[in-house]
């Protein structure tokens, strides 16, 4: 509709009162827009389309993900639109790179409500690490203290392990180890995931775990420190060499296994060179 006009993206976002990054998302479909606002173009553009409106309240009705978690415990809104994801996990595995049991084992653990529910949310996040189109890139810093930490018993901690040195071999996930034997202070920091917006004038999310009450915030002064402490804690951590031997040491330890076939594994054509 704006080209008809002939208006610019910087124009026709002064005229709507937004931003010129949020008309854009709007426009090539990555942000779902409101009712409100499609109105507002209509009369801005002259161009009234009675059925764009019900479009547009079709494509706001909830997302997937409310059947499966009511709570949106994890601001699935912002990690779908990241393109980015430094995550931190000082206790346990990270949830994009869990195992099924791993997952299931931590959840009983807790007396999750809903684990099948919440099995099947995280499933579809996962799926975003292996799509070809567009892969969310993971950064992902884990606690030797993760690793060690007996979840679910030998057979899953050996699935789980084995994930993990499977999934470090895709080009978009990075892992690096910090280990027991030489931690800071930042070391002791709670889990936390920043999410990476696509554009540039988007801020980014800070997500704070807690399996009761989690935070999430974009405020600028909070997000630069959650990335300081992070790049913090990832200088200090294994490189991603160093950090897969270290898993393979931890497996071994475990005992003798026969590798699982994994949903993450890398593809031979896109591994890591």
């Amino acid at each position: 509709m704006r080209q008809t006009t002939n208006l610019t993206v910087n124009d026709a976002a002064a005229l709507l009162d937004t931003t010129r990054s949020k008309l854009h998302r709007i426009e090539t479909g990555e942000t779902k827009p409101s009712t409100h606002l499609i109105r507002s173009m209509m009369d801005i553009y002259d161009c009234p389309d009675p059925a764009l409106i019900d479009e547009v309240r079709a494509a706001l009705a909830r997302p997937w993900y409310h059947a499966y978690s009511p709570q949106n415990r994890y601001n699935l809104d912002v990690e779908s639109e990241a393109t980015e994801t430094h995550d931190f996990s000082p206790l346990v595995i990270p949830e994009l790179l869990q195992t099924e049991d791993y997952t299931l084992a931590l959840l009983k653990h807790w007396n999750h409500p809903s684990p099948v529910n919440e099995m099947t949310t995280r499933r579809i996040r996962q799926q975003r690490l292996t799509t070809t189109e567009h892969p969310l890139r993971l950064i992902a810093v884990i606690d030797e203290t993760a690793l060690r930490r007996n979840v679910g018993g030998a057979h899953t901690m050996r699935n789980q392990l084995q994930r993990l040195i499977n999934t470090a071999h895709l080009p978009n996930i990075t892992l690096n180890v910090l280990s027991t034997e030489d931690q800071g202070p930042c070391a002791l920091a709670g889990a936390f995931t920043l999410n990476v917006l696509p554009e540039a004038t988007d801020p980014d999310v800070l997500h704070t775990g807690h399996p009761m009450m989690p935070l999430d915030t974009d405020d600028p002064a909070t997000v630069s420190h959650a990335h300081h402490v992070f790049n913090h804690l990832r200088n200090g951590a294994l490189s991603e060499p160093d950090s897969i031997d270290l898993i393979k040491r931890t497996l071994a330890d475990l005992g003798a296994h026969q590798p699982p076939t994994s949903s993450l594994k890398a593809n031979d054509t896109n591994e890591k060179t």
